[in-house]
């Protein structure tokens, strides 16, 4: 007894005196970290103090706080939201020809431009004040994912002044005279922008763009005054080649000390019209086959008045930061936006063409290997437009999330690519072939666009999600970096000793619970329902536990190291991202009020993004280089193994079944795809055979039934069936003539655009009638 009381007495001295704890174990233990720190950037150091942390800060704790998540109330459009929507949308949506922007003009149509100047597309981020629309994230997303329904080129037309660029540089970090000088003609579209960023050896690392201006005298509008003298080569850069203003990022260099001590003040951004002398705009690039502008721009010792950098003379130096924290128009609004729009498009067309399209006296939706594809394009887009609008409420709620919006970036371009493949599998010969029949083409060709732009997703996945969710989502390593960078190493002592002790009880912590909620299955976890999605909710519960458990131990014990592990950190992301993404599938289960038509796509997603969470535990434990470690871990995270898979066969058969049956259900999921009234349209031809196909669904199996008995030849189709049909009394004169259109809108349905071989080698695009001989 005396001894254990001798002992709790020293525990209690050395944790309970601060100076006894922070000589005997802060310190040692601060001088420790300090040496893992991982050296940093001063990029990368702006790029992790940029931003907000949102519900990705709630599943790094290992505790989401579900109850607050379905709390969230999502975003509801304005009046004058809505009336545009309703509206010019639809006016513009109406006069859209996708080929032929793409294919023959290669530009979109001088009264599309003038249509969107007029109707301020351009202007949804402006503010009234200034003349814009002042829109939502909420409204913004909406209306790039409709127009991307019916043209990509066109939406990334409307998308760019609306996301990274003069107009948001302008809007949050713009003096009072550069706004009222710039906003009010960007928002007419008197003025059109580009931001000119990527350059031939710096795309990723923007710190090592060449662009270089220094800071010297000279003349302007015949005064002599202190300017820049810049000289940059960008490429890729999108409306260049029509853009009035260029918004440029350069090293500034003031080597002389004309506008203050340091000689290297670092990325600056600034403003510059593009008929401002020396400035070029070069030649287009073709991205893709698609039509909308995007080229080069280079300018060589071309001097600026310092007034032009954006925010004044106070913003040079701080234009990576400015960049940085505007990125989350681009990630999390406009590119998640291309790729949601693309799955409502294949999950809509694909599932009417899979029952228009018939093989053996069935529709080719009923064969299981179709189906297997068609789940996968249902399920798929039901998670990303989940993972859309969840990202777009975070927004809307004032936050700038941005491992949240590099999550949704990545995932849903990559999901796109996936269910963009699908559907070119269940099309086959019709998706292939070019024309104006071909509502795939666009949006296949398009995808790596989505993916590449933005941070190219490789970086975005190995480097970003985890690397930047690692230290900005935990509750504590990002500000135990800052104690360890203090220069006052006392201060900085102090201030780590405070946070340690919460750190380790925040470990251990974990540490317990991950292994109870793999003892007991995570049966014990809080859920914030009942019923059929409760489970989901408790695994989701346990794999955060896992994650913030790993994510320490990594950091812990690899320290710098864990930055070049690339391949290890992205896995942690992985696990990261696919918990975000369930999150969304449950929030907005429970925000469209529990349907019971959406459960099978509810349970496939959130199964899907569990297997991918235990598939990426399993690469992490297999390759974390201490074993000993790694055995640990897995041990604590899965003592009776992992156990996730992916959904059951009759899932998927549900979904595809789903996808072919027009109704409620169908349209809600497909809410933001374009179709028109039309029989010759690329969006009508395909819907409205689906329609006319379901709505004759009996008299079909009245001739199917007869002509498996012989009593009708298996080789009539059109005008032709319609007749032997009603001569042989199958049906009625009333339903013969539902059927001749019917017949005529299939065989649209499932031919293919074709052109004279004389059209083709001249560059003439006009195709002939699918239907005449």
């Amino acid at each position: 007894m005396l001894f254990l009381l001798i002992l709790l007495v020293t525990i209690l001295v050395v944790f309970g005196i601060p100076d006894i704890r922070r000589s005997l174990i802060s310190r040692p233990v601060f001088k420790i970290f300090k040496r893992i720190l991982p050296p940093m950037s001063a990029t990368e150091r702006e790029a992790m103090e940029a931003g907000d942390v949102w519900w990705d800060g709630e599943l790094f704790s290992g505790q989401p706080d579900w109850f607050a998540l379905l709390a969230t109330k999502p975003p509801v459009l304005s009046a004058d939201e809505q009336a545009f929507i309703d509206g010019p949308l639809e006016e513009l949506l109406a006069m859209l020809d996708d080929f032929t922007i793409n294919q023959e003009d290669r530009d979109l149509p001088p009264e599309v431009w003038a249509f969107l100047r007029k109707h301020k597309f351009f202007a949804m981020i402006i503010g009234k004040e200034y003349e814009g629309l002042e829109f939502s994230a909420a409204a913004n997303s909406y209306i790039v994912t409709r127009i991307a329904t019916r043209s990509l080129s066109v939406a990334v037309t409307v998308m760019v002044p609306n996301s990274l660029g003069p107009g948001e540089l302008l809007t949050h970090y713009g003096t009072s005279e550069q706004k009222k000088r710039w906003l009010p003609p960007l928002a007419r579209g008197e003025e059109l922008p580009c931001f000119a960023l990527t350059g031939p050896e710096a795309g990723s690392d923007a710190g090592s763009i060449p662009d270089r201006g220094v800071v010297c005298k000279g003349e302007h509008e015949g005064k002599e005054i202190i300017g820049i003298r810049v000289s940059w080569s960008k490429r890729y850069i999108t409306l260049a080649p029509v853009a009035t203003v260029l918004g440029l990022a350069f090293k500034l260099d003031d080597p002389d000390g004309l506008i203050g001590d340091k000689k290297s003040l670092g990325i600056t951004c600034a403003l510059i019209p593009t008929s401002h002398p020396g400035v070029k705009i070069g030649d287009r690039h073709w991205p893709l086959n698609q039509a909308f502008m995007n080229g080069t721009t280079s300018g060589t010792d071309v001097f600026i008045p310092l007034d032009w950098i954006i925010g004044g003379l106070d913003y040079a130096g701080k234009g990576w930061r400015m960049l940085v924290e505007c990125l989350s128009a681009g990630r999390g609004i406009s590119l998640p936006a291309l790729a949601t729009a693309s799955a409502h498009n294949a999950q809509r067309f694909t599932g009417a063409y899979s029952y228009v399209r018939q093989q053996f006296g069935l529709p080719i939706g009923k064969f299981e290997g179709v189906q297997e594809a068609l789940g996968r394009i249902g399920a798929y887009s039901y998670s990303m437009e989940s993972t859309r609008r969840l990202t777009v409420m975070a927004l809307c709620e004032g936050y700038s999330p941005s491992v949240i919006t590099a999550i949704t970036k990545y995932h849903l371009t990559e999901m796109g690519r996936q269910v963009m493949n699908d559907s070119l599998d269940i099309h086959a010969g019709k998706g292939i072939q070019m024309g104006p029949l071909n509502y795939l083409a666009s949006g296949y060709q398009g995808t790596p666009i989505s993916i590449t732009v933005e941070g190219a997703n490789i970086l975005t996945r190995n480097l970003m999600i985890f690397g930047q969710g690692a230290t900005r989502c935990h509750p504590y390593v990002l500000k135990e970096m800052e104690a360890a960078a203090r220069e006052d190493e006392e201060q900085g002592l102090r201030e780590f000793d405070a946070l340690l002790f919460k750190h380790i009880g925040f470990a251990a912590g974990n540490k317990m619970s991950t292994f109870w909620h793999g003892l007991t299955g995570a049966r014990f976890a809080n859920a914030p329902v009942s019923g059929e999605t409760l489970r989901y909710y408790q695994q989701l519960s346990r794999m955060s536990r896992a994650l913030a458990l790993c994510a320490d131990v990594s950091m812990l014990t690899l320290g710098g190291e864990l930055k070049r592990k690339e391949m290890i950190s992205a896995r942690l992301g992985d696990v990261l991202s696919h918990l975000y993404m369930a999150s969304a599938v449950l929030k907005r289960f429970e925000d469209d009020g529990r349907q019971q038509a959406d459960l099978p796509f509810v349970h496939y997603a959130v199964t899907m993004h569990l297997y991918h969470i235990g598939h990426a535990f399993n690469g992490f434990f297999q390759n974390f280089p201490n074993r000993f470690i790694a055995r640990s871990l897995k041990i604590l995270v899965f003592p009776f193994g992992n156990h996730y898979k992916m959904p059951a066969d009759s899932i998927t058969q549900e979904i595809a079944e789903a996808t072919m049956m027009p109704g409620v259900a169908r349209e809600r999921h497909t809410f933001l795809s374009y179709w028109r009234d039309d029989e010759t349209d690329v969006t009508g031809h395909m819907e409205l055979a689906f329609l006319a196909m379901h709505e004759l669904e009996p008299v079909y199996k009245r001739i199917n039934k007869a002509q498996r008995a012989g009593d009708l030849g298996q080789d009539l189709a059109g005008d032709a069936l319609a007749k032997a049909a009603l001569e042989q009394e199958l049906i009625s004169p009333d339903e013969a003539q539902k059927l001749e259109r019917c017949e005529r809108l299939r065989m649209r349905a499932i031919a293919v655009d074709r052109f004279c071989p004389e059209a083709l080698k001249e560059g003439k695009f006009k195709a002939l009638d699918v239907l005449s001989d």
